[in-house]
C-alpha cells in the first residue's frame, strides 16, 4: 500500500491542512480558521495517513495532536529536527517554524540556487536560502492588512480601508490616500528588498507566497515565482527526512 502523508501549517490566520505521496506530489489542500478532528476524519477516510507534521506559529489544539498521535507517526517540527539546509541564525530557537519551512520549500524548489521567498500573509516575511543550501535570515514587518488596520487602530478618525491593486501614486482623498500609501508603500518596500538581494546574491531567484501574493504580484519589478504553498512543500520534505533517519 502506498504511503500518503499529512502536513499541517498552522498559522496566525488560518490552518493549512495538505496531502502528499510520498513522492511529494499534492493530492489534496483545504485550510480552516481551527482545524477540527471531525475535517481529519475525512481526510483519514479517503486517504491511507501514515505520518504526519505539525507545524505552528499559533495556538495549537491539543486535542488535534492527541488524535493525530494516536492514528499516525506524528512530528511536532521545531528547530531540533534534522533539516535539508543549514540554520545560519545566530538564534534558531526563536526562529519561526513557518519561516524555516520556507526555506526548505525555497531550497526544494530550487536546489543549488540563490532563493529569496517572501511570504506576504499576516506578516511581511523575506526569508534567504544560498546556493550551498545555508540559511542566513531574512526580514519581518507588517503585512498588507496589518498596516491597513494600523492606521485605523492607532488614529481617532481614520477608517479601516480594505487592500485593493490601485493605478495612481497619488490619492485624491482620504480613502485613497490610505491606498497609494499603503499600497506604494509595501510594493516599494518588496521590490526594494529584491534589489539589495539581488545586489549581494547573484543570479537569485525569488518566490512570493501568502494570502496577498496574487494582489502584490503584478506590481513587483523583478520576474517572480508564485509559489503558493512553499512552507507545506518544505514541511513534507522535513517529514521525509526525519521518517527516514528514525
Amino acid at each position: 500500500m502506498r504511503i500518503m502523508d499529512l502536513v499541517i501549517d498552522i498559522g496566525n490566520t488560518l490552518q493549512k491542512v495538505a496531502v502528499f505521496s510520498e513522492k511529494g506530489v499534492l493530492c489534496d489542500l483545504f485550510s480552516e480558521k481551527k482545524l477540527s478532528i471531525s475535517s481529519l476524519e475525512t481526510v483519514f477516510c479517503r486517504y491511507p495517513i501514515e505520518r504526519a507534521i505539525v507545524s505552528s506559529v499559533s495556538k495549537e489544539n491539543v486535542s488535534v495532536l492527541q488524535w493525530l498521535d494516536e492514528r499516525t507517526q506524528l512530528l511536532r517540527f521545531s528547530a531540533s529536527c534534522r533539516l535539508p539546509i543549514c540554520l545560519q541564525y545566530a538564534t534558531p530557537e526563536t526562529l519561526g517554524t513557518d519561516r524555516i519551512a520556507n526555506a526548505v520549500g525555497a531550497n526544494v524548489l530550487y536546489p543549488n540556487r540563490n532563493v529569496l521567498s517572501i511570504m506576504a500573509g499576516t506578516c511581511l516575511v523575506a526569508d534567504f536560502v544560498n546556493e550551498k543550501g545555508e540559511y542566513l535570515g531574512g526580514s519581518i514587518a507588517p503585512g498588507v492588512r496589518m498596516r491597513f488596520q494600523a492606521l485605523s487602530q492607532f488614529t481617532a478618525r481614520l477608517p479601516l480601508v480594505d487592500p485593493e491593486n490601485i493605478d495612481f501614486f497619488i490619492g485624491n482623498n482620504t480613502k485613497n490616500s490610505i491606498l497609494a500609501g499603503v499600497m506604494n508603500g509595501i510594493i516599494q518596500e518588496i521590490n526594494g528588498i529584491i534589489r539589495q538581494y539581488s545586489r549581494l546574491y547573484s543570479p537569485l531567484k525569488v518566490i512570493l507566497s501568502g494570502g496577498d501574493a496574487e494582489l502584490l504580484q503584478n506590481s513587483i519589478k523583478k520576474r517572480i515565482f508564485a509559489a503558493q504553498n512553499p512552507i507545506l512543500v518544505g514541511l513534507h520534505k522535513i517529514l521525509i527526512l526525519n521518517a527516514s533517519k528514525s
